[in-house]
């Protein structure tokens, strides 16, 4: 689902469509599968419950997992979508994934379950 990009990001491709909650998500399954993929260290992963840090456009955002998103799918709400030049969702879309050590340094900077600053790059 995700590709070396960069030092600091993979790089994927997800349909995305708008979240009226406010919360970004994608599915459950696939979240705990990226966590345990990407996110593993030398320790392993001990919580595959935790967000991972995505950005699309220029907005970096925490994403949770949930069971209610489809596969292959990245529910965000509508100002993400604004910011990003989303058109006529659902939009197969290139996506970024912070790596580990990247997404630590954004989540320590906000409380996770909000969109993280722009400045926060």
């Amino acid at each position: 689902m995700f590709e070396q990009f960069s030092r600091g990001y993979y790089l994927g491709r997800l349909y995305v469509e708008p979240r009226a909650d406010g919360a970004a998500a994608m599915c459950r399954d696939q979240h705990e599968r990226v966590n345990e993929q990407l996110y593993t260290t030398d320790e392993g992963v001990t919580r595959t419950d935790l967000p991972l840090v995505m950005k699309l456009g220029s907005r970096h955002f925490a994403v949770q997992g949930d069971e209610r998103v489809p596969a292959d799918t990245l529910a965000v709400p509508e100002d993400v979508l604004d910011s990003a030049n989303i058109r006529n969702p659902p939009s197969l879309s290139e996506v970024f994934l912070a790596k580990a050590d990247h997404a630590a340094q954004l989540l320590s900077v906000t409380d996770a379950t909000s969109a993280l600053p722009d400045s926060a790059v």
